[in-house]
């Protein structure tokens, strides 16, 4: 950490407690350690040495998800997600990177191909059952502690990617003007394809030509973890794809995408070149809900006699700052009723990959969620997040609600889900 700057953001924090109503681990626990003020008095003590650094840190660290809802109540704005990312690097530069961090995000991260291969065995591990069983035998221990009871998060895996359907490249589009760059999420890619086909076609309806990128994951799991080099990494090759001046627009519809790529200047220092070029490209950067809204998109389903409710990815509200404009597509649906989600930008625990290692807290979480979801009455929730779909699907099933989870572009475009 760098203790001087470090010292100056955590000294700002007048231990008020308004973070603890906006802090959705601590509504879960109710434990001070898992509330941005508690987190904040352990990184003051670290940087006075009053506590050492050691493994038995890892759970106070690691267990936050990183919301930015404490940031969002602080009357100081204290960037607590931020100091804990400085502190999570201070962890693994002194106490070392996981075996499944180096292979995520040293190999697998930033090769898209090798990825797919990946998901690919993984998906015939879980029809075949092999998963369970190597689990059984403690193989993916290495993954995360709860990852035996996380894989069930997932019912089934789509057995092709989405950039194994629409191969990277240049395709004519029906618009009249403009080139659009597609970045293509990993979360999409692998999980979500048709969000990934319903995004294509509607670009390519809008547009002279779409260029579907080949690019790898944009850092941000590398980020989150700590891994700030990997980060960088993963960040500077897709600088190479993203800087093409040929390209006006770059649009993603994965929110966290978005945010990642809009703030990756942040990993170079503003003495490297990088700084710029990012700079750059984060002006390019839109997220798919502004850009329907920008369009004049109208949702095309047939969603008569349906009552609607929106969920707000983190990264879209706080990171990005759009909150209006997937509630404004949504009222445009003839004949539907969209209805108001309590805490509706409350995270619901997906976090990336936040339940692999953190399953029970993360299910505690979500369960908040769904007793909000059960209040609106709704049939349809909508989001705008990748991983928020996983979880929120996962919180459906386990509370046993007829609710179908969908991405905001799924809507417009008949056929496109799966």
């Amino acid at each position: 950490m760098n203790l001087k700057a470090d010292y100056d953001e955590i000294a700002r924090c007048n231990r008020c407690g308004f973070c603890q109503a906006a802090c959705p681990v601590f509504r879960a626990t109710g434990s001070e350690a898992g509330v941005a003020r508690g987190r904040i008095a352990l990184l003051r003590a670290l940087i006075e040495e009053r506590i050492a650094w050691d493994a038995g840190l890892e759970g106070p660290l690691f267990d936050c998800l990183l919301c930015g809802a404490c940031t969002a109540a602080c009357f100081p704005a204290v960037p607590t997600a931020e100091l804990l990312i400085r502190a999570r690097s201070a962890y693994l530069t002194r106490v070392g990177r996981k075996a499944a961090h180096r292979l995520l995000f040293d190999r697998l991260l930033p090769d898209p191909r090798r990825l797919q291969r990946a998901a690919r065995a993984a998906a015939i591990g879980k029809r075949t059952g092999l998963s369970r069983l190597a689990a059984a035998l403690g193989l993916l221990r290495a993954f995360g502690r709860n990852l035996a009871r996380a894989e069930e998060i997932l019912p089934a895996l789509p057995r092709r990617a989405f950039r194994e359907e629409v191969a990277p490249g240049v395709y004519a589009g029906a618009g009249r003007t403009g080139t659009v760059a597609y970045f293509v999420g990993c979360g999409v890619d692998l999980l979500h394809p048709g969000v990934g086909r319903a995004s294509f076609a509607l670009l390519r309806e809008r547009r002279r030509r779409v260029l579907v990128l080949e690019n790898n994951c944009c850092g941000l799991p590398a980020w989150s973890a700590g891994d700030l080099a990997a980060a960088r990494r993963l960040a500077a090759a897709n600088l190479t794809l993203l800087n093409d001046p040929s390209v006006e627009e770059i649009v993603t519809d994965c929110s966290s995408c978005a945010s990642f790529l809009r703030s990756a200047s942040r990993l170079f220092p503003p003495t490297d070149p990088r700084h710029g070029q990012a700079r750059g490209v984060a002006a390019k950067i839109l997220d798919l809900a502004p850009w329907m809204h920008a369009e004049g998109s109208t949702p095309a389903e047939d969603l008569r006699g349906r009552r609607i409710t929106f969920h707000d990815p983190c990264h879209a509200a706080r990171g990005l700052g759009v909150r209006r404009e997937p509630r404004e597509l949504l009222g445009r649906i003839p004949g539907a009723e969209f209805v108001e989600l309590p805490e509706a930008d409350a995270c619901c625990g997906g976090a990336g990959s936040y339940a692999l290692s953190h399953y029970d807290l993360a299910m505690r979480v979500l369960e908040r969620k769904m007793e909000n979801l059960k209040r609106t009455g709704a049939d349809l929730l909508v989001t705008t997040c990748p991983a928020c779909m996983i979880q929120l699907a996962h919180g459906v099933r386990r509370a046993g609600l007829a609710v179908e989870v969908r991405h905001l572009v799924q809507l417009t475009r008949p056929g496109s889900s799966g």
